[in-house]
């Protein structure tokens, strides 16, 4: 009996580990692959070309918050009221801002929990261009369905080094 009892602690230790290393592979490694449906086939290229607005206009927290916020009906309410248009992505705004219903995008860029990133930092601060992390925007057609670059900590630590920033552990994780 004491012998099945140890062995029932090392196999329960040993899955445990395992599930570890696993749960640490799974979030350490790029698994940016898959890819998301969003509620809305949002066009960046019509609101950045045809009608002018830049990033802040929508991701209003992006210069003053750690997060840039995922625009919402109280932004598109300004513009989009109207159920009565011809394109059907544009209509499904309408029906969300005329019934008060919050769109569900599905967020794309994260970082890790354990990981620290400041929008504010970077856009503001350190005056880093959106399209460096989000790639070319304005030119974008469809919404995000994956992340334009993985981000790792390789990328974060590449890119400090070009920018002559530190690579402090505790300025990323604290």
């Amino acid at each position: 009996m004491n012998i099945i009892a140890r062995l029932i602690k090392v196999v329960a230790t040993s899955l445990v580990i395992i599930l570890g290393i696993f749960n640490f592979i799974f979030w350490a490694t790029d698994n940016s692959q898959g890819k998301s449906v969003q509620p809305i086939a949002y066009n960046h290229k019509i609101h950045v070309i045809e009608v002018g607005f830049n990033c802040p206009n929508c991701h209003v927290n992006v210069e003053d918050h750690a997060r840039a916020s995922i625009p919402n009906i109280e932004i598109c309410k300004d513009c989009h009221d109207d159920v009565d248009v011809e394109n059907p992505e544009e209509k499904k705004v309408a029906e969300h801002v005329n019934s008060d219903t919050k769109i569900e995008w599905v967020q794309i860029h994260t970082v890790p929990d354990y990981a620290y990133f400041s929008h504010r930092r970077h856009v503001k601060l350190a005056q880093i261009e959106c399209e460096t992390c989000h790639g070319e925007v304005s030119q974008m057609e469809t919404p995000f369905v994956k992340p334009f670059v993985s981000i790792k900590m390789s990328w974060c630590i590449d890119c400090h080094e070009q920018r002559g920033v530190t690579n402090d552990c505790y300025a990323c994780h604290h």
